[in-house]
Formats: C-alpha cells, structure tokens, sequence
C-alpha cells in the first residue's frame, strides 16, 4: 500500500520521479498519433506524461520514444542461440517481448524442454512469454523424444508466464474430432490458442476456427489471409529466415482492421538476427511497403500485447512498465536506447547486459543413435521411377516431383548432373535404428555431405549428400559433437557447428555461432550447393505438418494425406 501511496504523491507532481525522459516525440500507439511528451518513471513504471521533477534526466533532444517490440510467435530454438544470447541479440534491436512457442525443445526433452524455457528467462531484460506446445509429436508419422498430452499442458497452463496453448498443427486431428486433440484445446480456452492451417479454406476452416484456434502465422497468399481474417483470426504478419509472407499480406492491414494483425518471425536464425535484425526489421519493410508508422508500431506492440493479453506492456501509459526503444526516424527504425523497466539496457546498437554473468541452466545429452554402418544408406532399386521431394526456393512448401531413378547394380542412388542428392533422416531420441530414405532436388549438391540434428518437429538426425561414404562420416560427426551441423567431403570436415543443447543450440556467443554459420553456408556453396542457406531448408524436409512430401525416420510421407508413400512409383 505505501509502494502505491509513494507512486500516487509522484505522479501528482508531489515528489520527484526516478527517472524523465524528456523532449520526446511519444508514438502514442492507444491513440494512433504521436505527439510531444515527458515520460516519467518510478520503480520501472510509468507513472505519467508531462513535466515533472526527477532525480535523473534524459533529454532525447526529439527523438521517437515507442514502447519496445514484442514477438507475436517464434521458436526461440531456430536462432541456435541460449536463451540469455537471444535476449543479448534482439534486446538492442528493440524487443522487449516475445510469444516463445518452446516446440523444438519439447519435441525433444518434453516438459523438461518446456522448464528450461521458463528457467532461462529470468534475470536479463526481456519477457519471455510461453505458449505451450500442442504437438508433440506433431504426428505418428515419426519417432520424437517425447510426447505430452493434455493432462502435461493442464499442469502447467496456470503459470503466469504461460498464455495459451501453441500453434495446433495437428489440423486433420481436429477436423476428424480425435479426442486427445480436442483435449488440449480444451486446455488452452481460457486463454490463447494459436492456430497453423495452411491452405485451410472452406468448410474446413470454419470447423478448424469453432474448435478454438484464434491466430495463424501461416498464410502465404491475400486470399487465404483474408478468409481466416473475416472468421475472426488474429493474423501474424511473418517475416523470418526462411518464410517470408509480409509483402505479401500487408496490402489486407487497413485503418479499420490493423488491430487484428501482428508481426512474428517464426523462426529467426542467427545470421538473419545479426544483419537484418528482429520485429524491428518487420516495421521497416512494412514502412518501406507504405504503410502508416504508427499503425506499423501498433502491430508491433500494441496488438501483441492485447491478443494474448499481456498486462501493463505494449503502451506508454501510466502504471505500465517502461519497457521502451528510442530511434532518431520513422524509415530506418533503428533503436539506439532501449529501456526495460526503466533502466537502460543496450544503446547504440550494444546490449549493455553481459548473459554470461547469468547462471546457464544445463539438460542432459539428446544424442542417442543406433550403431550405423554404410550399409543403412542403401536404396535397393525397387522400380525405374521415383518420387522426389523438390524443394521451393524461399519456402518451406515443397513439391513432390516424378523422375527416373539413377541405378548402379541392384541401388538407386544420387544423380548429381540432375540435382537429385540422396537424404536421409536417422532416429536420434531413442536408438531404434529406424532411417528414412529418399532424394532431393534443388540444392545443387555435386559432392560431399551435409548433416544436422536440426530437422522439424522431432528433430531426428538429417542427411544429405552424394556418396554413402561422405553421409555416413557426416551423420557420426554430428554424434560425436552431441548434436551439430557440419559440411564433409571425401572424408574431410569442411565446416561445423556444436550444439550441445538438445542437439538445437549452440553454447557460444550470438557472433561465434553466426560467424559458425556463415562457415558451414560457404562450405556447403563450395560443393556446388546453391541455396544460400542449406541447413536452414533441410531442416523443413522432414517437416509432415507442411505439403506436399517429406521425409522422416519413418519413411516417405505424402503430407496432403498425412501417410506414408512409397519411394518409388
């Protein structure tokens, strides 16, 4: 009481605030202007604007003053980074707050994925705000690290750093009404369930929105953004590494409807963070596409905040906390303050927090495979005609296309001078030996291989090369370092990456692991590859929730009709 009878007296003017920010232009996004203002701060709150005395005073001499961005819905495991490192990445960009759908973890540890989220965010400078995932496995059609049911998301849902229940991409089980699907959505009703149902139309779509989800991040065209907008879907405006469907949309956001729209990235990895940046990056191109400043910086924020009902962030108001970015224009966006509950917390670009001084929490090892040998990436020929999943250049749709197989003795193999390169996926949770098999077109390989623990949603151990001898020594790498990334040829590594952290994320700093990054990207182009960044599109190959086919430990799967297909036809 005295803590609120001390804040009242200074917010009446009766005695001095902590801190003024003084001479600002305040993007006032509640009421869709912005105007000059002094923004006063006591104990990281705002407790009003106009003139006031303060013990210390900032004079931004007309600088934009906006209240810092939040992340509608990633997965903090796509930046490779722990989570202190991602904060010492996006803090300076802006962000004050992200929606972390902890998916990945899960799908490998469980709940122990799901802790260690939660764990990780406390004691450095930005709000980590989980969605519970409800796919995990996201389906039977591969071998994952964990499965949680309803009654796991139930225990956890009444935390109060937990807002909903994740994106349900499980979106077949909940138009057949399957019972355990119903079940977590039944979890999440009190609070925000985020939706994933790409292509979804019709009458589908109208079942899909009355079970529950109320959000989408994956629409790729104005059409389909349209449809889920007029059923009342709060749409996620995305822009990440490698789906990018903002330009596209934006032409829907209007005076009238832009408070049903966020910004998200999905998945941010770390090269896109170090030179793009984060949402920060989402507000330029939607300014730069023409739309409105201020109407850019209420999707940012604003809308975020209300849609999964953030308390006291998202504005600049009095009795919220003074979670806030400074920049010099309306076009580059670029903070150079930013404030977490008043206290500065990185300027110019720098993050003036140090994440190793923040105790890391560890988890057990991930990496655990059956013995291999050259024989388990053996195709036996079984036809003259195969399916091929060909990739889409800059998206994580693919398509399934037909070719005649390359045969040498009684084996299919790869056919570089066609682009077709051998994969495989390699069961790492519990060392069943299961290995899907199968080839790939549109990465240009024409020798080595390339191999990563990284692969949507169980994450199992994915392959791809031009020679078994070159896979085989690639995917034991990849053991060895406890979970990677590397590049080999002819028996040599070309370029690698640890990540010891469930097999997902690295230990090392944001600059070590995009440095890292860049590395395995030029090694992979000097085998011939021609995707700018490999690992990042064969991560989705064995992604079933996305068409049209994929591969996982389990085999080829036609994922328009969620099952398994034969390899050859």
């Amino acid at each position: 009481m005295r803590l609120v009878e001390d804040k009242l007296r200074r917010a009446l003017g009766q005695a001095p605030a902590d801190l003024l920010l003084k001479n600002a232009k305040l993007v006032n996004v509640i009421a869709g202007e912005i105007h000059p203002a002094d923004v006063a701060i006591v104990d990281g709150r705002i407790i009003g604007l106009g003139d006031y005395a303060a013990t210390r005073v900032i004079d931004l001499e007309g600088s934009y003053l906006a209240p810092s961005f939040i992340d509608g819905h990633m997965h903090l495991e796509s930046s490779m980074l722990t989570v202190a490192e991602f904060a010492r990445a996006v803090v300076p960009r802006g962000t004050g707050a992200v929606i972390a759908d902890p998916h990945e973890f899960a799908n490998v540890l469980g709940m122990e994925g799901i802790r260690y989220v939660i764990e990780e965010r406390e004691d450095f400078p930005l709000d980590i705000f989980v969605m519970l995932p409800s796919c995990v496995p996201a389906t039977d059609l591969e071998t994952g690290g964990a499965k949680l049911s309803a009654y796991n998301l139930r225990l956890m849902i009444g935390e109060p750093r937990v807002v909903g229940v994740g994106e349900m991409m499980n979106y077949p089980g909940v138009l057949a009404a399957d019972k355990d699907i119903l079940a977590k959505l039944q979890v999440g009703q009190d609070k925000r369930i985020d939706g994933h149902a790409p292509g979804l139309g019709g009458k589908a779509l109208n079942a899909y929105v009355l079970a529950g989800p109320r959000s989408d991040h994956e629409c790729t065209t104005l059409e389909e953004a349209r449809a889920k907008l007029r059923l009342g879907m709060h749409i996620h405006l995305r822009q990440g590494s490698s789906e990018q469907n903002l330009r596209d949309l934006l032409p829907l956001v209007t005076a009238h409807n832009a408070a049903n729209f966020s910004f998200v990235t999905d998945d941010r990895h770390p090269a896109s963070l170090v030179r793009e940046g984060h949402i920060d990056n989402n507000v330029r191109i939607a300014i730069a596409e023409g739309l409105d400043p201020v109407t850019a910086i209420q999707i940012a924020t604003l809308n975020t905040a209300r849609f999964y009902g953030l308390k006291n962030i998202g504005a600049v108001l009095p009795r919220y906390w003074a979670d806030l970015c400074v920049f010099d224009d309306l076009e580059t966006v670029l903070p150079r303050m930013v404030f977490k509950k008043g206290a500065l917390v990185a300027q110019d670009g720098k993050a003036l927090f140090d994440p190793h001084d923040i105790e890391h929490t560890y988890i057990r090892g991930t990496m655990n495979v059956a013995k291999l040998d050259l024989g388990d990436f053996a195709i036996p020929a079984q036809g003259r005609e195969l399916r091929i999943i060909e990739v889409v250049p800059g998206q994580i749709v693919t398509r399934e296309a037909t070719d005649s197989a390359r045969i040498e003795g009684e084996l299919a193999v790869a056919d570089r001078a066609r682009d077709i390169a051998k994969a495989a996926v390699i069961e790492r949770h519990r060392a069943t030996g299961h290995i899907g098999l199968g080839f790939v077109r549109g990465f240009g390989l024409e020798r080595g291989a390339l191999a990563s623990s990284v692969g949507h949603d169980s994450h199992n151990l994915c392959v791809l090369g031009t020679r078994d001898g070159d896979m085989l020594f690639a995917a034991q790498r990849v053991i060895e370092l406890g979970g990677g990334q590397v590049v080999v040829s002819d028996g040599q590594i070309l370029a690698e990456l640890a990540l010891p952290v469930a097999g997902l994320v690295s230990d090392r700093p944001l600059e070590s692991v995009a440095h890292a990054v860049d590395e395995l990207n030029r090694a992979a182009a000097a085998l011939g590859c021609r995707l700018p960044d490999p690992f990042v599109v064969m991560s989705f190959l064995p992604l079933v929730p996305i068409p049209e086919l994929r591969l996982t430990d389990r085999g080829l799967v036609d994922a328009r009709s969620f099952q398994l297909t034969e390899l050859f036809r």
